[in-house]
C-alpha cells in the first residue's frame, strides 16, 4: 500500500490537471447515511421510493418530512480529513476539478471551490413555479415550504431517481474528466450512471486513474491504482509532504 501511495502521489505532483470524483463513501466517514441496507429505511419507507418526482407529486408533505429529517441529521455532521485533504490538493495543482455525487454540502463546508455537485445540494431549494434556486441551511423547513418570491411550493434542489442531470453541469464534468492527467474516484461504487463512466472517460483520454474505496468496484480492474481503505486515512497521505 505504501508503495502505491508514493507512486500515486508522484503522479499527482506531475499533473497539470487533476479531477476527483467522490461518492457516498467519503461522506459515510462523517456519519452521513449511505441509504443502503438498513440505512435506506425511514419510517417504514424506502428512501429510494421517496426520492422521486412521482412521490413528490403524490405527497409533497411526506417527502418534505423525509428531507427535513435528512437536513436535521446532516446539520450535526461535518467534513472529515478526506474532505480537507482535497481542499489542500486543490491548492497544490495548477488545474483542479472536484465532481461529487453527494448532496450533503460537506465539500463546500470544507472549503472546496472548483466543485461540480452533479446531483444537487440538500441545502438548496428550487421553486416548482418560478424555478428560483436558493440556499437555506435551516434544519427544518416545515412540511410545505413556499417560495419567498412567488409563493410557489419549494422542492429540494437535488436530482431524484428518474430525473436527468443538469446537462450543463454534466458537460463540465465530462470535459474535466477528459482533460485530466490524473483522476481519483473516491468512495464511489462505480455503478451509478452517468458518474460511473467519468473515470473511463479519463482513462480513454490517457489519464492515470485511481480509486480509493473500502472494497473493490466493477471498474477496479481498469484502474492504474486501486487503494482499499478509508478515504480519511489515504487521501491525506497523498497530499502530505508536498512542501
Amino acid at each position: 500500500m505504501k508503495e502505491k501511495i508514493v507512486a500515486l502521489r508522484d503522479a499527482l505532483k506531475g499533473a497539470g490537471q487533476v479531477t476527483v470524483l467522490t461518492g457516498a463513501g467519503i461522506s459515510a466517514e462523517s456519519g452521513v447515511p449511505t441509504f443502503r441496507g438498513d440505512e435506506g429505511i425511514w419510517q417504514n419507507y424506502r428512501a429510494t421510493d421517496l426520492a422521486t418526482p412521482e412521490a413528490f407529486d403524490r405527497d409533497p408533505e411526506l417527502v418534505w418530512r423525509f428531507y427535513n429529517w435528512r437536513r436535521e441529521l446532516i446539520s450535526h455532521v461535518t467534513y472529515n480529513p478526506a474532505h480537507k485533504a482535497l481542499v489542500e490538493l486543490e491548492g497544490l495543482v495548477p488545474g483542479f476539478t472536484l465532481i461529487t455525487q453527494n448532496v450533503d454540502g460537506l465539500h463546500l463546508l470544507a472549503g472546496s471551490h472548483n466543485l461540480l455537485e452533479i446531483h444537487g445540494n440538500l441545502w438548496k431549494v428550487r421553486c416548482t413555479k418560478c424555478q428560483m434556486i436558493a440556499l437555506d441551511r435551516s434544519p427544518d423547513l416545515g412540511p410545505s415550504p413556499k417560495c419567498k418570491s412567488c409563493g410557489g411550493l419549494l422542492r429540494p434542489h437535488v436530482v431524484w431517481f428518474g430525473e436527468a442531470l443538469d446537462p450543463a453541469i454534466l458537460k463540465k464534468a465530462i470535459e474535466a474528466s477528459r482533460r485530466s492527467h490524473v483522476m481519483l474516484a473516491i468512495g464511489t461504487s462505480s455503478v451509478v450512471q452517468p458518474a460511473a463512466s467519468l473515470a473511463l472517460e479519463a482513462k480513454s483520454s490517457g489519464a492515470v486513474v485511481a480509486e480509493i474505496n473500502l472494497e473493490s468496484t466493477p471498474h477496479s480492474y481498469l484502474m492504474d491504482f486501486s487503494l482499499l481503505g478509508k478515504a480519511g486515512v489515504i487521501v491525506p497521505q497523498l497530499v502530505g509532504g508536498w512542501k
